[in-house]
């Protein structure tokens, strides 16, 4: 049996649009108007119903808002980034655009599983959400999203599909190439090499083309021999440091493909005696503070500048929302973050 505890405070009913109206001294629609912002109404009235409002702690009802809006303010995230790394600062960037807009998000990890892939977006799909932005943890191209005919905005963050009518936002992986190698040869560095990640993938390629041009228009090249492809970590620095130098010896600047593999480098170069920055400057590419900083020395790096890249990505599916039409493939530029395994931190002010 239960057994009501007369001292325990009674649950208040809710205030509904009806209690600000009568606290207020105004009817029903002109309350209604002046909390959603319409009508023609002098400011002390607006003023006096957000004051009752305010003191009522009156709701308004979202999925009334959301009918007589056609919109429901809420967006999906779905991302395949298991780890974090990609997701956490683009979802940094989402948030602080959508916040401003009073949108909530729905965030999901698909774990490269098609099955629950489908699942979650028959589940957003139902709940009417008003938009998708897809996060990735690369630039490779993946299957268009399967909203079957819905007409749904999408907008692709750090992850494109090759549909031409899709929206993808990218980090331009050329350009950051690009930047680096400037910054070695204004460091006066001539004898480069290039240690990175699997040679088929799409950032990979677009970082050494990057390189390779910031070279060319120096007069020089990038041969073979000093370019170096395996996996994204730390033991693949290591061991490819070791062949580098037993190929050239001469080699006074590396240029990672990413902080993970550059740290690992690091050790193999502590290693041998070669001297960072005297001996041999190094670069990474990903600006992964927790790795970057505390690198030994700490590392100057590409950032891919990804949390603008999620709020620039929010705000074209905002402008989707609105009707706003846009397709195709969209580079957004990196910036170089100068610490001290270059030397030469006079120069930064050039690499931003």
């Amino acid at each position: 049996m239960l057994i009501a505890d007369d001292a325990a405070p009674s649950r208040r009913t809710p205030a509904t649009i009806r209690d600000v109206a009568l606290a207020a001294g105004v009817t029903v629609g002109t309350a209604s108007k002046a909390l959603n912002g319409r009508g023609q109404l002098r400011a002390e009235t607006r003023e006096r119903v957000r004051a009752a409002a305010d003191r009522l702690e009156f709701r308004p009802n979202d999925l009334v808002r959301s009918l007589q809006r056609g919109r429901t303010f809420t967006v999906g995230l779905l991302t395949n980034d298991s780890f974090g790394r990609f997701t956490m600062p683009l979802l940094g960037g989402i948030e602080d655009a959508l916040g401003a807009a009073e949108i909530l998000v729905f965030l999901s990890n698909l774990r490269d599983d098609p099955e629950r892939e489908a699942t979650v977006i028959t589940s957003l799909l139902a709940k009417q959400v008003d938009g998708l932005i897809v996060m990735g943890r690369r630039s490779d191209p993946r299957p268009p999203l399967p909203v079957g005919r819905s007409r749904l905005p999408i907008v692709y963050a750090n992850s494109r599909v090759t549909d031409p009518t899709a929206l993808s936002l990218l980090p331009d992986d050329v350009q950051g190439g690009r930047l680096a190698t400037e910054h070695l040869l204004r460091a006066g560095r001539r004898h480069l090499a290039h240690v990175t990640g699997p040679a088929h993938w799409e950032a990979v390629q677009h970082r050494r083309d990057g390189m390779a041009a910031a070279l060319a228009a120096h007069g020089l090249t990038l041969p073979e021999e000093r370019v170096l492809c395996g996996a994204w970590t730390e033991a693949w620095g290591y061991a490819a440091v070791g062949r580098l130098l037993e190929r050239d010896p001469a080699v006074d600047a590396l240029f990672c493909g990413s902080d993970l593999i550059a740290r690992g480098a690091l050790d193999a170069l502590r290693e041998q005696g070669r001297l960072v920055p005297d001996d041999v400057a190094v670069v990474g590419f990903d600006n992964w503070e927790i790795i970057a900083a505390a690198a030994r020395p700490p590392l100057t790096t590409v950032d891919m500048n990804l949390h603008d890249l999620g709020q620039e990505a929010a705000r074209r599916l905002l402008a989707a929302v609105a009707g706003e039409v846009a397709a195709g493939t969209i580079r957004l530029p990196c910036r170089l973050v100068v610490r001290a395994s270059c030397g030469g931190a006079n120069l930064a002010g050039s690499d931003a």
